[in-house]
C-alpha cells in the first residue's frame, strides 16, 4: 500500500515547511520539501490532498485511564480509542487503576491481550507499583511499558503507596521511568475534614482546590524529587498543577514534569459554571497557576503534555469536593485545545508537536514514532485552522457522552488520522475495523 501526503504543512523537529510525505505500507519511505517542486511521480494507491492543513506526528497521550477491565460501564478501549482517533491521537499509554489493577504480571498480560482485540491505536500499559510489590519490578519486560506509575496521594482507584520504606525501594529498584501522582494524603485528609466541620459532609465543589491544595501537592512532588535525586531514578511527575512546584523541574534531565490538558485550560473561576464536571485530582487551582503552567510550556519546565483522560457517568459527577468522582474525558480534544493556545499566542505550532509528539517519543523511548521521519511507523495527522467545529454530544465519541467542554467552539479540526500508514479517519468517516499496534520501548534507561 502506497499512499502520497501532498501539498500540506509539515511540522516536525522545529519546522514547518511544504512538502510531501510518502507512505510504503506501514512505515515512512520518504520526506520531501516542495523547494524544487519535488512530489514525487510514480503510482500510489491513494492521494491524500493536504492543502490547507498542517501535517503533523499522530500524538501521543502518555496519560489516559480507558477503564478497561472492569469499569467499562463508564468507557472501555474501543470507544476511547475511537474518541482518540478522532482528536489526532495515534498512540496511549493506559493508567493501572482499573479492576483488577494492573500490579500484577498477570493483570498487565491481560490488558495487552483486550488492546489487542479491541484498539484501534496504538497502545501500551503502565505498571502500578503499591507498598508491596517491588519483587516484581524485575520481572517486568522494559521493552513493553512504558514506566511504572506510583500513586504517592490517594486517588481514584485506591493505590496510595505511603511507606517510606517501599517508596525508597521502588525508586531504587525501577527498570524504567517512575510516573507519579504527587498529593500528600495526610494533608489531604486534614483539608477535608476542616471543611466538613465548616460547611458539612459535602463542601462545595468551590472548595476542592483547598483541600487537595498547592501544599498538599508540593509536599509530595518535593519528596518525589528528593527520592529521585537520592537514588538516580528516572522520574516523571504526572499532571502539575502549581506554580510552586515548577521550580523543583529544569535542572535535572532525569527528573521532568508533565502537564495536562484540564490544569492548562481551565482555572478556579471555572468551578462556579462547571461544578464538579472540573473535578479532577490534583485539584484544578487558581488563574495563577494556570498561567505559570502555560509559561513552563516554553521555558523548560513542563516537558509533555497529557491528558488524564478519566471518564465517569455524568450521575457520578454530580454534588461536591466530597461526593463527586473525580476526572473528565479530554482525548479527543485535547489538540484542538493545545492549539487555540497556539491562536491566543501561548506557544506555537511547532513547540506543540514537541510537546505532545517529539517530547513522549523520547522521554519513554519509544521506538520509531512521534516523528516524521523515512523509517518510522507512518503515524500522521492532518489539522487544519479555521475550521471551527463545536463541542456537542453528537461530536463526543467517548462512551460517557458528555464533556466540560459542552458548547466550546474549537478553531482547530482533525481532518484526518493515519496510524501505521492506516487511514483510520478521515473527515468524520472511520475505519471500527482497523487495530493499532503494541508500542515497543527502547529502555536504554541512562
Amino acid at each position: 500500500m502506497r499512499i502520497l501526503i501532498k501539498n500540506g504543512w509539515i511540522v516536525n523537529e522545529g519546522r514547518t515547511f511544504k512538502g510531501s510525505i510518502v507512505i510504503e505500507n506501514d512505515y515512512i519511505q520518504s520526506v520531501l520539501g516542495d523547494e524544487l517542486d519535488n512530489t514525487p511521480r510514480g503510482t500510489y494507491d491513494k492521494e491524500v490532498d493536504a492543502t490547507g492543513c498542517f501535517v503533523c506526528p499522530g500524538v501521543i497521550d502518555s496519560h489516559v485511564h480507558f477503564r478497561e477491565p472492569g469499569l467499562t460501564n463508564k468507557a472501555d478501549i474501543a470507544s476511547e480509542t475511537r474518541a482518540a482517533a478522532f482528536g489526532g491521537v495515534t498512540s496511549f499509554f493506559d493508567m493501572p487503576n482499573t479492576l483488577p489493577q494492573t500490579t500484577a504480571i498477570e493483570a498487565l498480560e491481560a490488558k495487552f491481550d483486550i488492546a489487542k482485540e479491541k484498539s484501534s491505536i496504538n497502545y501500551s500499559f503502565f505498571f502500578g507499583a503499591t507498598n508491596n510489590n517491588a519483587d516484581l519490578l524485575k520481572e517486568l519486560d522494559i521493552h513493553r511499558i512504558p514506566g511504572v506509575k506510583l500513586f504517592m496521594g490517594a486517588s481514584t482507584g485506591n493505590m496510595l503507596v505511603d511507606q517510606r520504606n517501599a517508596l525508597e525501594r521502588i525508586f531504587a529498584e525501577s527498570p524504567v521511568l517512575i510516573m507519579t501522582h504527587c498529593e500528600d494524603s495526610g494533608i489531604i485528609s486534614a483539608n477535608m475534614k476542616k471543611a466538613k466541620a465548616e460547611q458539612g459532609d459535602d463542601p462545595d465543589i468551590s472548595s476542592h482546590p483547598l483541600i487537595r491544595s498547592e501544599e498538599a501537592c508540593y509536599a509530595s512532588s518535593s519528596l518525589a524529587v528528593e527520592l529521585a535525586n537520592q537514588t538516580g531514578a528516572r522520574l516523571h511527575v504526572a499532571h502539575l498543577t502549581t506554580e510552586k512546584e515548577l521550580s523543583l523541574f529544569g535542572n535535572n534531565p532525569k527528573i521532568t514534569a508533565e502537564a495536562v490538558i484540564p490544569h492548562l485550560f481551565f482555572c478556579d473561576k471555572d468551578y462556579a459554571s462547571l461544578k464538579a464536571l472540573i473535578k479532577c485530582n490534583p485539584a484544578i487551582k487558581k488563574q495563577s497557576d494556570r498561567d505559570a503552567l502555560r509559561l513552563a510550556l516554553t521555558n523548560g519546565k513542563i516537558t509533555t503534555i497529557g491528558t488524564d483522560h478519566a471518564p465517569h457517568l455524568l450521575s457520578e459527577k454530580q454534588g461536591g469536593s466530597a461526593s463527586a468522582m473525580s476526572g473528565m474525558p479530554m482525548v479527543q480534544f485535547s489538540l484542538s485545545a493545545m492549539l487555540e493556545l497556539v491562536d491566543q499566542g501561548v506557544l506555537t505550532i511547532e513547540r506543540v508537536v514537541e510537546l505532545m509528539c517529539h517530547n513522549p517519543s523520547k522521554l519513554f523511548e519509544i521506538n520509531q514514532r512521534g516523528f516524521i521521519r523515512e523509517g518510522y511507523k507512518a503515524d500522521i495527522i492532518l489539522v487544519q485552522q479555521n475550521s471551527p467545529y463545536t463541542v456537542t454530544e453528537d461530536v463526543i465519541q467517548s462512551k460517557c457522552k458528555w464533556s466540560p467542554l459542552m458548547g466550546h467552539t474549537f478553531n482547530w479540526q482533525v481532518q484526518t488520522t493515519i496510524c501505521n500508514g492506516h487511514i483510520l479517519y478521515n473527515k468524520g468517516h472511520f475505519d471500527d475495523s482497523y487495530r493499532g499496534e503494541e508500542i515497543r520501548f527502547r529502555s536504554t534507561h541512562s
